[in-house]
């Protein structure tokens, strides 16, 4: 085995050119082999495999600068830079990351796991690189559906004007970024990725000296050359119109082209932008057949391509079903999603209503703000997101929907602790910076029953903007809907009350009975709206608390627990004791819901520690 010899990217470089091939073939497999057991991102990864061996053949990335955009497709380079023995703890509490993580390699440049934001950082590197007269080459890895996003195209044209020396490859796996219009770009392509093109390009360039755009000779040919271009291939320039050499397109499997078209984009000391196709999934047919559902896939049978354990019903398809039914009576009802139609429940919503379904690509803060001008003019839009990726929206939530109090309906899925995606994915913040914003409502769902009727609500009941928070997976022990109230109690007790909201309520049951059997009668609050939170609604559930636990898997800084105490203090009812169990300013790995819950003292064994320490037992 090729890949067994691989343990640095000097390995990569040291092969002979025969041996290449076969180590990609040997990387396929052991991905395919190594995520059917872990579970991860499959499809994006089988479809970089040329292109990062490629890369690591041409460059060192323990001093180069390699950025990932979102970072989906890292796991061949961590494959190839030492970290094969993990990955039987890919995605595990703490195993290997499915994410680039700096403090895993010197290889990871920087973390990533959200998207278009690559080549920003990359050029901040590279005017670091000049500030400091230092010398290494800096690379972006965007793929075509992160250019939806507004902040690639801000950093492609601040970084083609900079004339700094940085290589963009844009990894075009679905997206056309360049309309086809016949034999002339296909003849073009082919010929600026020639070596022979290259190295007289490159003579040509050296005629004029060390900064040729310094010389007007040049720039009038490059000005000549750029308009003929423009007249015989249109569409082709605009990377170039930004101030980028490109490069492409070229086939993102040609190991051997690859090579050759990176060593040159290294050489042109400048903005370059080398575009790559490739097939997402490439060599295994189950993934490249269906590449949406092998993007993020749990444990699989690598043989058949199944699931070792099919999920049941979730909160997500829940939410997508009754929106559905929602927009079958109300012809104002409308969905939009970032990209994530399948993971956000809305492929049904689609398929029924094609002309009120929006997909607006990797593009959330868009998103918002065109549900703001649906709502304005009288519809009433639902915004499907993952709860990390809401915060990409922040402003455009308060600027374009809360200021005229406008009723757009947030459906804010993988709320909470989400599991193996770790830091960059946990819906920690937005139960904080939803609750802090002039007119929201927000609403916490414990099961599905809960989930229907609130959303209900949110469409045909409340005003102004609304988020329905919920989590991933599916639902717990509890099933009573208690959606009618703003704060129930589920349990009376004298000598605690725990509150909490959403799916957490189940840990706080089974905490009760574990603290009964110890002789601490605990009463139970759940809290179905977290904002606008007030005295009047706390009063009854709350009333002659003297010792008071609020959990929640959230920040610490601005957390329920935080507002209901200063609640209860200002109307001169402040309990006694208050515990806070919440992530504090940590910031959670990788791993299970469950574990993750219990190393931050969030399920129910962790919430009977507390009491018992706080009573003195």
């Amino acid at each position: 085995m090729i890949l067994e010899t691989i343990h640095s990217p000097a390995d990569v470089k040291a092969l002979p050119e025969s041996q290449l091939e076969p180590l990609c073939a040997e990387l396929r497999e052991f991905l395919v082999q190594s995520v059917s057991r872990t579970g991860g991102h499959l499809a994006s990864n089988l479809g970089v495999v040329e292109l990062t061996v490629a890369i690591h053949r041409v460059f060192d990335t323990a001093t180069d600068r390699l950025v990932f955009d979102v970072g989906h497709q890292c796991y061949v380079h961590k494959a190839l830079t030492g970290r094969q023995e993990l990955f039987s703890t890919l995605r595990q509490f703490g195993g290997l990351s499915g994410f680039p993580k700096p403090r895993e390699s010197v290889h990871d440049a920087f973390i990533a796991g959200h998207a278009s934001n690559s080549v920003s950082v990359a050029l901040g590197m590279a005017r670091a690189r000049t500030l400091r007269h230092e010398k290494y080459s800096v690379l972006a890895l965007i793929g075509d559906g992160a250019l939806t996003g507004g902040l690639a195209y801000e950093g492609l044209n601040n970084a083609g004007a900079s004339g700094e020396p940085l290589i963009v490859i844009l990894n075009d796996n679905g997206m056309s970024i360049n309309p086809n219009v016949g034999a002339v770009p296909t003849h073009l392509g082919r010929l600026r990725t020639k070596p022979a093109y290259y190295h007289f390009k490159k003579w040509y360039r050296s005629l004029f000296g060390a900064h040729p755009m310094e010389n007007r000779l040049y720039r009038l040919n490059h000005r000549v050359k750029s308009s003929l271009k423009k007249a015989l291939w249109p569409g082709s320039t605009l990377f170039e119109d930004m101030g980028f050499t490109y490069l492409g397109p070229i086939d993102g499997h040609d190991l051997d082209r690859l090579v050759h078209v990176l060593e040159w984009a290294k050489e042109l000391n400048g903005p370059v932008l080398v575009h790559v196709n490739t097939v997402k999934g490439k060599g295994y047919p189950f993934a490249e057949q269906n590449p949406d559902r092998f993007h993020g896939i749990s444990p699989f049978d690598p043989e058949t391509g199944l699931l070792k354990k099919p999920g049941g019903e979730t909160f997500s398809a829940v939410f997508g079903n009754t929106l559905s039914a929602c927009a079958a009576e109300d012809k104002r009802v409308c969905a939009i999603t970032a990209a994530m139609a399948d993971g956000t429940g809305l492929t049904g919503f689609a398929r029924e209503f094609p002309d009120r379904f929006f997909d607006v690509g990797i593009a959330e803060g868009h998103a918002v703000a065109m549900a703001a001008g649906l709502a304005k003019q009288g519809m009433i839009p639902v915004f499907a997101v993952y709860a990390s990726f809401l915060q990409r929206g922040y402003d455009m939530l308060i600027h374009d929907v809360a200021l005229q109090n406008l009723h757009v309906v947030l459906g804010v899925d993988r709320a909470g602790l989400v599991g193996a995606d770790g830091e960059t994915h946990h819906g920690c913040f937005d139960a904080m910076f939803l609750s802090q914003i002039p007119g929201f409502t927000v609403l916490c769902p414990a099961n599905f029953q809960e989930l229907r009727h609130m959303v209900r609500r949110a469409l045909f009941e409340i005003t102004g903007p609304v988020a329905v928070r919920y989590p991933r997976g599916g639902e717990g022990a509890f099933r009573e809907d208690t959606s009618a109230q703003a704060a129930v109690c589920l349990r009376p007790g004298k000598d605690v009350s725990l509150v909490g909201y959403g799916v957490m309520v189940n840990h706080l049951l089974e905490a009760a009975e574990l603290l009964k059997a110890q002789g601490v009668d605990a009463r139970v609050v759940k809290l179905n709206r977290i904002s606008p939170l007030d005295y009047e609604m706390l009063q009854e559930p709350l009333a002659g608390t003297e010792l008071l636990l609020v959990a929640e898997d959230a920040f610490g800084a601005g957390c329920l627990g935080q507002r209901v105490t200063s609640i209860l203090a200002e109307a001169g009812h402040a309990p006694r004791r208050v515990i806070l169990k919440n992530l504090g300013k940590t910031f959670a790995p990788e791993g299970t819901v469950a574990q993750l819950e219990h190393s931050f003292g969030l399920d129910a064994q962790g919430i009977v520690l507390a009491v018992m320490e706080a009573m003195g037992k």
